[in-house]
């Protein structure tokens, strides 16, 4: 509460015009509002992230990436006709509505300091999944394991400085490279998600916060262990590249690297930029109009990284549409006048697509010591037998029709090339050891 005293009260100097006096406060909180009432701040405008136009721009680009890859997962859901390769594809266009969704939720949050942590936690286990999920991808192109070592067992490495495999010179292709490819990769669905959970318990005891590279910080460590698992993880990617590029070239597989490797490899630098220039004061926290810091400025290089992912994902979804055509599995179907599928039929088929257990099965096969120098080999559909297999498993979700057994398909020999449409491998493997692979 405040008063001027008038001129001349109790014959004292008559005060300066303007100038205020507290009188004697009733009790504490009465004397801090003055005092806060008769100070002035300066005001601070808002930043683009808190502007109608980012949220604006923002929500657009993520619900029209949605609106894309949603369609797309589900041309491929209906037109099912190879699952051993359509289940990775469908993981991967998954990585659009994750990334873009989870970022503009974080997004219409970032008042909230600390919020950004759980969003972003979400979106870090998934990538790890999709990184796995494309190298399986290629796997089943070339025919699994079986199949890829008899094209390239026994071919020299190419030792190069500028590709980082000076280090295998003299050496050869043989079944431990590919073990190395497989766990590479696998090794990434374990870290990255672990590094999340640290981040959000250190978080939750004020240990944690973006670009905060002390060494009292867990933000830094975490980082250092994130660069390393992803940079191994994609560097297994390229190795397996090099090694595969002839025989992936009828699947134009450089696009599809391409998409998928930036969408992991550069949103994670684009972080790690955006946390180095909040360290450096080009990026600063965001103050109340009393002085005092609102938003940290962790969060608000959380915030850019999740505005640009947004605009980034709609880039990606036109991408991968691209990359990953539906319209090579139709098989003689005509768009639009193909076979009738019911949602429950689409739906069987996305619970099958999610399932993990194909994933657990391969890390005990990748991990395990039994395991190490044995290959395996998928059983091999011909044409007819796929489309029969196909029209059965129909049938069977439709009418609830047990599907015959189908003749099991005779033994073929070589590596015979075909079309993603005209192939199909069942669940069904076979071991053998790489001693006596081919004698």
């Amino acid at each position: 509460m405040s008063s001027t005293i008038p001129p001349n009260i109790n014959g004292s100097d008559v005060p300066n015009p303007g100038m205020t006096m507290t009188t004697a406060p009733i009790n504490s909180s009465t004397q801090f509002t003055t005092t806060t009432h008769n100070m002035s701040y300066p005001k601070h405008p808002l930043i683009f992230l808190q502007t109608p136009a980012a949220q604006g721009i923002a929500g657009t680009l993520t619900f029209a990436a949605l609106l894309i890859t949603i369609h797309q997962i589900y041309l491929h859901l209906r037109y099912y006709n190879v699952p051993n390769e359509q289940r990775w594809i469908v993981r991967i266009l998954f990585i659009v509505p994750i990334y873009s969704f989870d970022s503009w939720l974080s997004l219409m949050f970032f008042n909230n300091d600390s919020y950004y942590v759980y969003f972003d936690s979400v979106r870090d286990c998934y990538e790890a999944f999709v990184i796995y999920n494309f190298l399986s991808l290629c796997y089943e192109y070339l025919g699994g394991e079986g199949s890829i070592m008899a094209e390239i067992r026994g071919k020299p490495i190419h030792a190069s400085w500028l590709w980082c495999t000076c280090c295998f010179a003299g050496k050869s292709y043989t079944i431990e490279f590919l073990r190395f490819c497989k766990q590479a990769t696998l090794q990434f669905c374990v870290i990255k998600p672990l590094m999340a959970i640290v981040a959000i318990i250190l978080q939750s005891f004020n240990y944690f916060k973006d670009g905060n590279f002390s060494p009292d910080s867990g933000y830094l460590y975490i980082t250092i262990v994130y660069n390393v698992s992803v940079s191994l993880a994609l560097y297994a990617l390229f190795m397996f590249y090099q090694a595969t590029k002839e025989i992936l070239s009828p699947f134009d597989p450089v696009l599809k690297f391409l998409v998928v490797k930036s969408v992991i490899f550069l949103s994670f630098w684009q972080g790690v930029v955006l946390a180095i220039l909040e360290t450096a004061g080009a990026i600063s926290a965001v103050y109340s109009d009393n002085g005092l810091a609102k938003i940290g400025t962790g969060t608000v290089a959380a915030g850019y990284q999740n505005f640009f992912i947004c605009i980034e994902m709609f880039i990606a979804a036109v991408a991968l549409r691209f990359a990953f055509p539906y319209s090579i599995y139709t098989e003689g179907q005509i768009m639009g006048q193909g076979r009738t599928v019911s949602l429950q039929s689409i739906s069987s088929n996305l619970k099958e697509t999610m399932n993990p257990k194909d994933i657990m099965q391969d890390a005990v096969h990748n991990f395990h010591p039994q395991y190490q120098q044995y290959t395996q080999h998928g059983t091999k559909l011909s044409k007819e037998d796929a489309q029969i297999e196909a029209e059965q498993d129909r049938r069977y979700q439709q009418n609830g029709q047990k599907p015959a057994a189908i003749p099991p398909p005779p033994k073929m020999n070589g590596t015979a090339k075909c079309t993603p449409a005209k192939r199909k491998f069942t669940e069904k493997t076979t071991l053998i050891s790489s001693d006596d692979e081919f004698q």
